[in-house]
């Protein structure tokens, strides 16, 4: 096989960029309410996690799921299902919520993947609505009030995660983790046999590619990874409630993949981070907020060509975009 794109390879900068802002995020701290400020460091980073998870298969594979917010909630549950039974160890509630994301993944997958377009589209909502309706039937588990953690998981016995500091540091360092990780498979032979289906399913049928187990394996990955981003959510909140896997939060999630950029995998990063922090700050100003938020994410749909990461490549002369970047043909392998 040729080697990964040009534009693909050398576009490791921006994310390191990302991720040294997140790591100075303390240090911001120091000047006013580090509670706070860490707390919202936090969170944005684990809706990366989980926008990242979901660019996997929309961005790379063309799968809109519109149902990608019950993996955060399942993987949320398992958190504080593992808390409220005494196993409230992340080696223990950690695994749990990666079982019960793929095993979820896998199932709805193995039946979504069949369906093309608009009816993938509903299907995925099917399943992330019947997610959300069994989540507020568990009365033993606080149905719809939802369930509170005694306290965050701990670290092999250890309290790592009580400290508002740690947990975001051990945040940064799984997110950065799963953005190489992410990286890696879209770099590797499958990750290009998955843009080649994205590309066109019937060619890579023609040359001995079936695009389901491709897309499947995928579904599952990004799955588990959006699962582990609703651990870390039930941590950070130290609060589990059915909310998290609405079909309105699947759809945030999508506008933070668009919106920073489909098909690269920092777009997602940064769609988050200005998602929420630009909902943060106009909510801080007015009771109205989403009167302007609105048409504000409308705007920059429209005009922000290949989202907030093709307008940062626009400004760099001379430099394609890499969101925009086509994989290379399988076929010459």
């Amino acid at each position: 096989m040729n080697a990964p794109p040009r534009s693909a390879a050398g576009s490791l900068w921006l994310p390191l960029v990302l991720l040294a802002l997140f790591a100075a995020v303390p240090l911001l701290g120091l000047a006013g309410s580090p509670g706070y400020v860490l707390s919202l460091a936090s969170r944005v980073m684990i809706f990366a996690l989980a926008a990242l998870a979901l660019d996997l298969i929309l961005g790379y594979g063309a799968i809109v799921s519109f149902g990608h917010a019950a993996f955060i909630g399942i993987g949320a549950y398992a958190a504080g299902i593992a808390d409220a039974h005494g196993f409230g160890d992340a080696a223990i509630a950690l695994p749990a919520a990666l079982a019960a994301s793929a095993l979820f993944a896998l199932a709805t997958g193995a039946v979504s993947l069949r369906t093309r377009g608009v009816y993938l589209i509903m299907i995925t909502l099917a399943f992330g609505q019947m997610a959300y309706f069994v989540a507020t039937s568990l009365k033993d588990y606080g149905g719809d009030d939802g369930l509170t953690l005694n306290t965050r998981s701990t670290v092999l016995g250890s309290g790592l995660l009580e400290s508002d500091l740690a947990f975001h540091y051990v945040t940064l360092a799984i997110l950065a983790a799963f953005y190489l990780f992410c990286r890696v498979i879209v770099m590797s032979r499958f990750g290009r046999v998955l843009a080649g289906i994205r590309e066109n399913p019937e060619r890579m049928r023609a040359i001995g590619y079936d695009p389901y187990p491709y897309q499947l394996t995928a579904y599952v990955i990004a799955g588990m990874i959006a699962g582990v981003a609703g651990f870390l959510l039930a941590n950070q909140a130290e609060f589990v409630s059915p909310s998290y896997m609405s079909w309105q939060r699947s759809g945030e999630l999508i506008m933070m993949v668009v919106l920073g950029g489909a098909g690269s995998l920092h777009g997602a990063i940064i769609g988050a981070a200005v998602y929420l922090l630009s909902q943060e700050y106009l909510a801080q100003v007015t009771e109205h907020w989403k009167l302007i938020f609105g048409p504000l994410l409308i705007l920059a749909v429209l005009f922000a060509n290949g989202g907030l990461t093709g307008l940062l490549a626009s400004l760099r002369p001379g430099k394609p975009d890499p969101s925009k970047s086509k994989t290379q043909t399988i076929s010459d392998s």
